[in-house]
């Protein structure tokens, strides 16, 4: 019943990611799948899991049949879509919902950035890009960018390049 009950129309903000478990099969035997999730804030604030999906591997293909199963349970409408930066994602948000605008998660930026650091410059890498999310204006945020970029450039050329193809989606 919880699977298919009727959703609201409007989720001003949904966040969408997938969740690598370890799941142990009939013949005994463990292997790795992914749930999917879907988490919404509805129009008074409060959270709601929304769906829950099982598949062996994460792909947008796969998301897609989840946010269709959403439509088909009476979410018309998001605002917001969180997202990770898996390869045609957005694109799979943008078939069932053209209107939502799509924002990578920025947990997901940070992680991936810190693949190419050293641990003993993490924190401050992390420190300075902290500079360019939480600023209060884009001009502002697009300094921080510029600052960053100055640097750490040398040392990590990567990470602000990432940034700066995944900037119109932050």
């Amino acid at each position: 019943a919880w699977r298919t009950r009727t959703l609201d129309p409007v989720w001003p903000i949904v966040y969408f990611d997938g969740i690598v478990v370890h799941v142990r099969g009939a013949s005994g035997r463990v292997s790795q799948h992914t749930v999917y999730v879907a988490l919404g804030v509805n129009l008074e604030g409060k959270k709601e899991l929304l769906g829950l999906w099982l598949a062996e591997t994460e792909g947008a293909k796969f998301w897609l049949s989840c946010l269709t199963d959403l439509q088909n349970r009476g979410l018309k409408d998001i605002f917001v879509a969180c997202i990770d930066g898996l390869s045609g994602f957005a694109e799979a948000v943008h078939a069932a919902y053209p209107q939502a605008k799509v924002q990578l998660c920025l947990v997901h930026l940070v992680r991936a950035a810190l693949r190419y650091v050293s641990s003993e410059d993490s924190q401050a890498v992390v420190r300075d890009l902290k500079k360019i999310y939480q600023a209060a204006t884009v001009i502002e945020a697009e300094q921080e960018l510029e600052n960053f970029s100055q640097k750490w450039d040398e040392k990590y050329p990567t990470i602000s390049k990432q940034w700066r193809l995944k900037w119109p989606h932050i």
